[in-house]
């Protein structure tokens, strides 16, 4: 079986660390795997695969000599995604940066997964609640070919990152020791926002 080199760009966060659980979990053939972040991570050490690994600074020389690269923050995949690409990787993007492209194939393997087949490099995927709904009613669309669908949805905190989940757990201590709840991450309160 063919191995691969992989790089996970936002390796340290939230999104990252569900990448390489998924990839250790599903046995992915990885030849070689970078982690890769911002300077803040640069230097940290994490382990994949019962290996220490040290996490590097994302930058375009990063993506040499990588088959596939997984990048897991919105910022990173506008600023590296391109890059990425010139250098002969496959980007899987799990942010909203390409969502709405139309060059970049919005891909739920589940429900299209012969979409991968067109991609000019980079695979786009949608955001959780939509991955979600899409699986749950694509047998219906085969059945009875759904028109509309009007859909409300609750998001969650993590979906924007370790700070938002940081800045809800602040804010929940300071509504519960009745203080004023301070943001930074959000524009407005979140601990308690429905």
């Amino acid at each position: 079986m063919k191995k691969y080199n992989i790089a996970v760009v936002g390796a340290t966060g939230a999104v990252g660390h569900e990448i390489l659980k998924v990839l250790q979990e599903r046995e992915f053939p990885v030849n070689k795997i970078k982690f890769l972040a911002s300077e803040r991570s640069h230097g940290k050490k994490m382990v994949f695969q019962g290996k220490e690994h040290m996490v590097e600074k994302t930058t375009p020389d990063s993506f040499e000599d990588i088959d596939i690269a997984f990048f897991a923050g919105g910022s990173a995949s506008k600023k590296f995604g391109k890059e990425a690409v010139k250098r002969g990787a496959v980007v899987i993007d799990n942010s909203s940066a390409y969502r709405m492209d139309p060059d970049v194939p919005l891909v739920v393997p589940e429900v299209n997964p012969e979409d991968v087949r067109w991609h000019k490099g980079i695979i786009a995927n949608p955001n959780c609640s939509t991955i979600q709904m899409v699986v749950a009613l694509k047998p219906l669309h085969d059945a009875a070919k759904i028109k509309r669908v009007i859909v409300s949805t609750y998001q969650a905190v993590s979906g924007a990152g370790k700070e938002a989940i940081d800045e809800l757990e602040l804010q929940v201590r300071q509504i519960s020791n009745g203080q004023q709840a301070k943001s930074e991450v959000f524009p407005y309160q979140i601990a308690f926002n429905l």
